[in-house]
C-alpha cells in the first residue's frame, strides 16, 4: 500500500488540488477570481520553459540514438505494428467520442471568455488556406527566430529532429554539442521538477477561477471523460488485445497470452510506469514463448514508442477542446487530422523527455487554441494516467507476439515449444 501511494503521490496531490480548487470555486463563485494571479504565475512559468524543453528534449533524444540504423532495421517490423495498433486505438476513441459526447451541456462561450480574459488569443476561424499552403505553414516558419515561440511547436519539433539527426550523423566530432544538448535537457527537466512543487497551488487556483465562473459544469466534464476513457480501456484491453493475440498465433496464442499477462498488468497499474514494468513484460514474453531477440527489442522500444493508451487520451484531449470552443470535428478531414495529431502526441512525443507537456502544447499550437488551455487538458493526463499505463505497457507484450508472427511466420509459437535437437558430435577416426 505504501508503494502504491508513493508511486501515485504526485498524481494524487494534483488531483486533490483540482478538487480543492473546484470546491473553492463552487463556494466563492465569481469571487474566486482573486485567486487567478496565482494560477497565471504557474502558467507563465510553464510557458517560458516550453520552448527550451522542446528544443533540448527532442534534439538530444535524436542525437543520442547513435545507431540511427535501428530506425531501418528494427522499426520496419514493429513500427508497422505500433502504427496499426495506435491507429485502431485512435479510431475507437474518435467513434466513441462521436457517440458519447463527454461535454454535452457545457457552455462553450463561457470557457472561451474565461480563457480570453486570461490573456489567450484564439483564431480558430482564420482565413482558409490551400492544402499546400497549410502544410508549409504547419511545419515551417519564415525566419529562425520564429521557431522560438510557443505558437510554433510543430515547426520547432521539425527543426529539432533535423538538428538531432545531423548531430548523430557527424558522430564523435559532435560530442561536445551532444553533451551540451544532454546537459540542457537535464537542466530543463530539473526546472520542470522544481516547478512541480508549485503546480498544486497554481493548478488549484486556476481551476477555482474557472469553476467559480462556470459552476460545476467543467468538473462534470472531467468525470465524463474519465468514465469514457475507463470504458474504452476495458474494451481495448479485453477485446483488442484478444484479437491481437489470436492474430499472432490463433487460439493457442489467445490462451497463452491471457495466461501470462496479468502480472505485468498489475505492476503497470501499481507503478503507473511502463519502464518499471519492463522486467514483468520480459518474464511474461519468455513464458509465452516469444523469441528472446524479438522480446528484448520490442519491449524496450515499446516503452517509449508504443502508446495506444496515450493515443486514446490524445483524441479525447483534442475533442475536449473542440467541444469547449465550439469547433466542429465530425468530418473525415478532421478525423484524419485528429488521428495524426493524437499519434504524434501519444506515440512520438512519448519518446521525448517531458513529451506529455510538449504534446499538449502541440495540440494547442496546431489547432490555434489559446495557451491558457494547457492546464485544462493537462488534468486529463493526470486522471487517465493509470489505465493509460496499463494499455501502453501491457500492449507491449501482445505486440511482441505480433512481431514474432511478422518475423518468424504463423508457426512461431509451435516452433518455440519444440525442444531443440542436440547437435550430433562427429568423432574423427
Amino acid at each position: 500500500m505504501k508503494k502504491l501511494i508513493k508511486n501515485y503521490k504526485m498524481s494524487l496531490v494534483l488531483l486533490l488540488s483540482v478538487v480543492i480548487g473546484g470546491f473553492l470555486g463552487v463556494i466563492l463563485g465569481p469571487k474566486a477570481g482573486i485567486l487567478e494571479p496565482f494560477g497565471q504565475i504557474y502558467l507563465n512559468l510553464i510557458f517560458t520553459l516550453i520552448v527550451p524543453l522542446v528544443f533540448f528534449g527532442v534534439t538530444s533524444s535524436i542525437a543520442n540514438m547513435g545507431a540511427i540504423n535501428r530506425l531501418g532495421k528494427i522499426l520496419i517490423g514493429i513500427g508497422i505494428i505500433f502504427a496499426i495498433t495506435a491507429l485502431l486505438s485512435g479510431i475507437l476513441a474518435f467513434i466513441s467520442a462521436l457517440l458519447f459526447n463527454p461535454l454535452q451541456g457545457i457552455e462553450a462561450g463561457a470557457i472561451q471568455k474565461i480563457l480570453a480574459q486570461a490573456g489567450g488569443e484564439m483564431d480558430i476561424n482564420s482565413q482558409k488556406l490551400s492544402l499546400a499552403q497549410q502544410l508549409v505553414k504547419t511545419i515551417t516558419v519564415g525566419d529562425f527566430f520564429e521557431l522560438f515561440s510557443r505558437n510554433n511547436m510543430l515547426q520547432l519539433i521539425v527543426f529539432s529532429v533535423i538538428l538531432g539527426i545531423a548531430v548523430a550523423l557527424v558522430g564523435d566530432k559532435a560530442n561536445n554539442v551532444k553533451d551540451l544538448l544532454n546537459s540542457g535537457s537535464e537542466i530543463i527537466m530539473k526546472m520542470i521538477n522544481i516547478l512541480m512543487y508549485y503546480a498544486p497551488i497554481g493548478l488549484g487556483c486556476y481551476f477555482a477561477t474557472i469553476v467559480g465562473q462556470l459552476g460545476t459544469q467543467i468538473l462534470e466534464g472531467y468525470l465524463k471523460v474519465f468514465a469514457l476513457y475507463l470504458i474504452l480501456s476495458i474494451v481495448y484491453y479485453f477485446i483488442f488485445f484478444s484479437i491481437y493475440a489470436y492474430i499472432s498465433a490463433g487460439r493457442e496464442g489467445f490462451v497463452v497470452f491471457w495466461k501470462n499477462v496479468i502480472p505485468p498488468t498489475i505492476i503497470a497499474l501499481a507503478t503507473c510506469s511502463s519502464a518499471a514494468s519492463i522486467p514483468a513484460n520480459l518474464a511474461a514474453t519468455k513464458k509465452i514463448g516469444v523469441p528472446d531477440d524479438i522480446a528484448e527489442t520490442v519491449i524496450p522500444i515499446g516503452v517509449n514508442t508504443h502508446k495506444d493508451g496515450s493515443v486514446i487520451g490524445g483524441v479525447l484531449k483534442v475533442i475536449f477542446l473542440f467541444v469547449l470552443f465550439g469547433k466542429e470535428y465530425d468530418s473525415l478531414p478532421m478525423l484524419l487530422s485528429i488521428l495524426l495529431v493524437s499519434f504524434l502526441v501519444g506515440a512520438v512525443m512519448g519518446a521525448i523527455p517531458g513529451g506529455g507537456m510538449i504534446g499538449e502544447m502541440l495540440i494547442i499550437s496546431i489547432y490555434g487554441f489559446p495557451p491558457e488551455a494547457l492546464p485544462v487538458i493537462a488534468v486529463i493526463s493526470t486522471i487517465i494516467d493509470a489505465p493509460a499505463t496499463v494499455l501502453n505497457s501491457t500492449g507491449n507484450t501482445v505486440c511482441t507476439m505480433l512481431a514474432a508472427r511478422f518475423v518468424d511466420g504463423k508457426q512461431w509459437l509451435n516452433e518455440a515449444k519444440e525442444p531443440k535437437k542436440p547437435e550430433k558430435i562427429k568423432i574423427s577416426a
